[in-house]
């Protein structure tokens, strides 16, 4: 017996180890294959999800392809359990719409738009500096959108008709929308913001709008030139059919009164603030008899400034000696042109900064869906902002610099 015992024990110590492997190893099969079988089940979800089409939840749902659309674009006008019926429907069956529609459970589109004009004019990088840091610290991303210089108003009326049609972005920032903006105001709603940049002319009044204040700076352009000695001023126009051209000239003509000086119809012209025009009209001031020539060029444009500038020397005259000029805007370029360039700054950086802080403001506005806020967030804007007008003029300031015949204590910035 005193042998039986040892083996016994040993059976025992070499059996138990045996019989737990075996468990741990059958609970280990039973896992791994669950595992795969709850894999296959997720991958073939996600690909009928991938597969799934508003047809198909409307079916489900048994309504029709309209009541899920509107359900998905947070339309208000859907049955609570209806809108609960198709919402439970589309998260039980994994399905994500496009990026056109409006996200699950009251959340929409994560994208921006920004219309802006060719992208040549010398305002847009500064100005889309501003947007892309305020919109590149949010979950939103960026949709640019250009307009040609060929066929400007056809391609941009096509432009809006695309951003509209296909509803990708959730709102819309338009610089210099011109004679689009009446259109463009009428399309800002709670489920479609537009935010106008620099072009407000006479819009609905609850149209959110931001641009400097151009009848000002131009007011003081004109009035710097009267306190340098100058009584036959010129003017430049933009191109009338911006409000911003209107406004300049109003700046224009407030400062000449101020000081009892006659307008003259024939030292006001029309130009489309590119250099040629400046260049066109400038001429067209020099051709006037010699009594009545300019003795000083305020330009509604840096380009159109650049432009009356290079007329001036192909005619042998010196700048600002026997003509001065002086722009608006203060391009990039203009503190580099010979003679430096006077002009007013535009504070397009800050601009384009302010707009994106207002649509964003408006995009997530809490529009309440099922207890939850139409971009699943809190916002800490009142429903109160879309029936109060968002009306915001940022300051101009005069920058002197060579051209307009200062002293040499003038200020470069």
């Amino acid at each position: 017996m005193g042998d039986d015992k040892p083996l016994t024990t040993t059976l025992l110590i070499v059996y138990t180890p045996r019989k737990r492997y075996r468990k741990r190893l059958r609970k280990r099969l039973q896992i791994f294959f669950c595992g795969l079988l709850l894999k296959e089940d997720i991958l073939r979800r996600f690909a009928m999800a991938e597969k799934l089409t508003i047809l198909d939840i409307a079916r489900l749902a048994g309504v029709s392809t309209a009541t899920v659309s509107r359900v998905l674009n947070q339309k208000q006008d859907v049955d609570p359990k209806t809108r609960e019926r198709i919402l439970r429907i589309m998260e039980e069956q994994g399905f994500v719409p496009n990026i056109a529609a409006s996200g699950l459970a009251g959340k929409r589109s994560r994208l921006l738009g920004a219309l802006v004009p060719s992208l040549t004019w010398p305002l847009v990088p500064e100005l889309m500096r501003g947007v892309g840091e305020v919109v590149g610290s949010t979950s939103y991303e960026l949709i640019l959108y250009s307009v040609t210089d060929v066929n400007h108003e056809k391609d941009r009326s096509d432009v809006i008709d695309r951003i509209v049609g296909t509803r990708l972005a959730a709102g819309l920032l338009a610089v210099f929308p011109g004679p689009s903006a009446k259109h463009l105001a009428e399309l800002h709603s709670r489920d479609f913001p537009v935010v106008l940049i620099d072009d407000q002319g006479k819009l609905p009044e609850n149209s959110p709008w931001i641009s400097v204040d151009n009848r000002l700076g131009a007011y003081e352009a004109t009035r710097h030139l009267i306190r340098l000695g100058h009584r036959r001023i010129a003017h430049i126009q933009g191109p009338l059919k911006y409000q911003v051209s209107h406004d300049r000239y109003q700046g224009y003509c407030d400062a000449l009164n101020e000081y009892g000086i006659s307008l003259d119809t024939a030292l006001v012209r029309e130009g489309d603030f590119e250099p040629p025009s400046g260049r066109i009209c400038a001429n067209a001031f020099f051709d006037l008899p010699v009594d009545s020539r300019p003795t000083a060029i305020f330009a509604g444009s840096d380009y159109m400034a650049y432009g009356a500038i290079s007329a001036a020397e192909q005619r042998g005259l010196r700048v600002p000696e026997d003509i001065a000029v002086v722009g608006f805007d203060d391009n990039l370029t203009s503190a580099h042109m010979e003679p430096a360039l006077t002009t007013v700054r535009q504070p397009f950086y800050e601009m384009g900064r302010r707009a994106s802080e207002i649509l964003l403001a408006l995009v997530d506005a809490p529009r309440p869906v099922n207890g939850l806020n139409r971009n699943g967030r809190i916002s800490e804007v009142p429903l109160s902002i879309f029936s109060e007008p968002i009306h915001i003029k940022l300051p101009t300031s005069l920058i002197v610099r060579a051209s307009c015949g200062a002293s040499q204590r003038a200020t470069i910035e």
